[in-house]
């Protein structure tokens, strides 16, 4: 390992440790990392759009049994820090994290102050572990980040000084590519009716022609309607993370062949419509996403979303790149479009137009830890 580069001996790390997937999101000071993660190295590598949506892929990955890694800026922390707490601390999701740790040596950006100096303040306050790497000689301390965190199903992050890759001889990255000559159109025209069935009954619908589907449920009540419509091993239930349903089944989708049934919300999506980027970038045949639009935020009260009156969300859809989409209105339509979609070759999307009344369900009776053990077993049976 002496005769490696910094960076070299990273890639050679991820290697040993049985990494199958690297998210990223570039920082200038690892720039010379990120081209030798995207060679072909025995492991998936994922460009993505924003933190939270890498907490959300990393954790379905993960539950489809493989090994993932987010290497990133420590700005992005600040932006993950509730998704983290939210999922891998409360459900004992382990997610180790490669961090360019800004804002405390040889800082030139003075936004990069404030949050790097308080990250670790942070990080302990949070109950998230972390190492901090200080030269290329403490590279190998990634062994342990990695291990830990799989040992322990907790997230671990490493806090990556620029000191370690400042006299690397590691070739500079390449140069950037041109855009590409291309043509792109939309043409679509979305009318929605009024709604005729809750979203109970939409679920109800669909939970009745599910065979061995994983089912990724969005936070709330819709979790607690899936589970009193139809509760059964392969559904993950979601508690908090907001935003995060179909980035969990996009990395559920990509991490196995079995299909994945998201049932998601138009507040979700919303309020993180950049997953719908990331489902258009992979294109899994084998992920539909089932948007139950009821036009408001049902678990905090039905106050209303921009979907009510000024988003239209299979457009949102469409836009983003997804190219089988469709809206539905009954039971009847919800089905017939998932039996078309799940034999389509890319991910399908619809847009269910419901009523905005919520089933007067009760809590569900598993612990986070227990809706995650028994829906991972269920997916490897």
């Amino acid at each position: 390992m002496n005769s490696l580069t910094p960076e070299e001996k990273t890639v050679k790390i991820l290697k040993d440790q049985g990494v199958d997937l690297v998210a990223t999101l570039p920082c200038d000071r690892m720039k010379k990392l990120l081209p030798l993660i995207d060679i072909d190295n025995g492991f998936k590598t994922l460009k993505l759009t924003r933190e939270e949506n890498g907490v959300g892929i990393c954790a379905g990955y993960y539950f489809g049994n493989k090994r993932p890694v987010m290497v990133i800026q420590s700005t992005g922390l600040g932006n993950m820090l509730n998704a983290l707490l939210s999922l891998n601390v409360t459900y004992k999701v382990p997610l180790p994290i490669i961090a360019s740790w800004r804002g405390v040596y040889n800082e030139k950006i003075p936004a990069q102050f404030p949050l790097g100096r308080a990250l670790p303040d942070i990080l302990k306050a949070s109950d998230i572990d972390y190492t901090v790497i200080r030269s290329s000689a403490e590279i190998g301390l990634l062994e342990d980040v990695i291990r830990y965190a799989f040992t322990n199903n907790r997230p671990h992050v490493a806090l990556v000084l620029p000191s370690v890759w400042e006299n690397s001889r590691c070739a500079p990255p390449p140069e950037p590519k041109h855009m590409v000559c291309r043509t792109c159109s939309l043409e679509l025209t979305a009318k929605s009716q009024p709604p005729a069935i809750s979203r109970y009954q939409a679920i109800e619908s669909l939970v009745s022609i599910l065979d061995d589907e994983i089912v990724v449920s969005n936070i709330g009540i819709p979790s607690k309607e899936l589970y009193h419509a139809g509760d059964r091993p392969l559904n993950f239930y979601m508690l908090g993370s907001m935003g995060l349903a179909s980035a969990i089944g996009l990395g559920l989708a990509m991490a196995q062949h079995r299909h994945v049934v998201v049932i998601d919300g138009d507040g979700s999506l919303l309020m993180n419509p950049n997953v719908l980027t990331q489902i258009a970038a992979q294109q899994p045949s084998n992920l539909t996403v089932v948007a139950v639009n009821n036009g408001a935020y049902g678990s905090t009260g039905n106050q209303e979303t921009l979907a009510c009156e000024c988003i239209d969300v299979e457009l949102m859809a469409r836009g983003h790149g997804l190219q089988y989409t469709t809206k539905a209105h009954t039971g009847e339509e919800l089905v017939a479009a998932y039996n078309r979609f799940k034999d389509e070759t890319g991910p399908g999307f619809i847009d269910v137009v419901v009523r905005p009344v919520n089933e007067p369900v009760g809590e569900i009776p598993l612990s986070p830890v227990e809706i995650k053990e028994r829906f991972m077993r269920a997916i490897l049976d």
